[in-house]
């Protein structure tokens, strides 16, 4: 398993994995999907045996502050550890950046406590128009 930045040629198949995974509604727009991978400090793929298996994008000023945009890993692969490894290694080595998600998916909330994340009372969101 090899988990590291995205390639040029992986974009497609980390957009087709998204997709399949329940994201459609984020990812329907190859050009728009290149987008957001082009604005974002961190997009990661986990690859085995030269297929993309798992995938996480992130915003971060790499200071203090992150935020975990999309994680996904391909279903026949989950339990293996891949998604713990790709948040591990899209927040990096510092402890002192706080970082920060939404898990609305069950049993997502029992995952990210496992690497550190707790339910916060302080964060606030602005949702976008087309998810009223």
């Amino acid at each position: 398993m090899d988990i590291r930045p995205i390639q040029s040629t992986e974009i497609e198949d980390a957009r087709v994995l998204l997709a399949s995974s329940g994201w459609s509604h984020r990812v329907s727009d190859a050009e728009q999907f290149q987008e957001l991978l082009a604005r974002s400090q961190i997009a990661l793929v986990a690859v085995d045996q030269g297929k993309v298996v798992g995938f996480v994008r992130g915003l971060t000023d790499g200071v203090t502050n992150g935020y975990i945009s999309m994680l996904v890993v391909d279903e026949s692969h989950r339990l293996r550890g891949i998604g713990s490894a790709l948040v591990r290694a899209a927040m990096g080595q510092n402890p002192e950046m706080t970082w920060v998600l939404r898990a609305q998916r069950p049993g997502l909330f029992s995952f990210y406590e496992k690497l550190g994340f707790r339910v916060s009372s302080v964060a606030m969101e602005r949702v976008r128009a087309s998810a009223s």
